[in-house]
Order: C-alpha cells, then sequence, then structure tokens
C-alpha cells in the first residue's frame, strides 16, 4: 500500500519558517516528479513547487524565493522549507507524486491518473 505522510505544519507569526517534510512508504520519489499544492480558505487548489530526481525545481511566483522544496531518495521524503511565511501562506499543504511534468489545475487530496499518489495534507497557519 503506497502511503505519504506529512509533518512539519503548524502556526507561526509572519516572517516565520516552517519545513514541512513529505515521506513515503511503499513507493519511490525517485521515480515520480513531486509537489507541492495548497488548499488555502477559498478552497482553491494551487501550485506550490515542484521537485524531480536530477534536483530540478520550479516554483509559484507567489513563493518564488522564500520557499524552496528537495528530496532526498536515501531517506524517500521530499521536503518544503518555508522562510518568511505570510499570512497568505496560510492553508493545508499536500505533497503528491505525479507523472507530469508540468504544473496543472487539479483538486487537492483527489487521485486522479495524473496525481494518484497524496499526503493527508498538513495546516499552515501564519498569523500577522
Amino acid at each position: 500500500e503506497v502511503q505519504l505522510v506529512e509533518s512539519g505544519g503548524g502556526s507561526v507569526q509572519a516572517g516565520g519558517s516552517l519545513r514541512l517534510s513529505c515521506t513515503a512508504s511503499g513507493f519511490s520519489f525517485a521515480t515520480s516528479v513531486n509537489y507541492w499544492y495548497r488548499q488555502g480558505p477559498g478552497d482553491k487548489c494551487d501550485f506550490v513547487s515542484r521537485v524531480s530526481n536530477g534536483g530540478n525545481t520550479y516554483y509559484a511566483d507567489s513563493v518564488k524565493g522564500r520557499f524552496t522544496t528537495s528530496q532526498d531518495n536515501a531517506k524517500n521524503t521530499v521536503y518544503l522549507q518555508m522562510n518568511n511565511l505570510k499570512p497568505e501562506d496560510t492553508a493545508v499543504y499536500y505533497c503528491v507524486a505525479s507523472i507530469l511534468w508540468t504544473p496543472r489545475q487539479t483538486q487537492c487530496g483527489v487521485r486522479t491518473y495524473d496525481f494518484p499518489y497524496w499526503g493527508q495534507g498538513t495546516r499552515v497557519t501564519v498569523s500577522s
């Protein structure tokens, strides 16, 4: 059974930092393109970042320069380091393994052919 387990969410003040982790079992992140998406108060599921096995990364404009994603294949874990957090970063954050290279609009937490494996989501709250 494939499981992606996230950790690291919490509440911080604006300007603070958090690091999210997503560890997989029954599946290897080395074989997929790995994303972070988030679902904020408006329930829209937004692309945050992408990392691939070669270390290639890509970010949404809203987080570029503040967030860093990486993966450790030995630990089968994907990370999202979030610095200089803003209140608008408040959301439930999901890691997801995909076959897609290009980010695509999707529904957070809903398994599809393109996004087959999702974490359970971890809440991040940033207060002003």
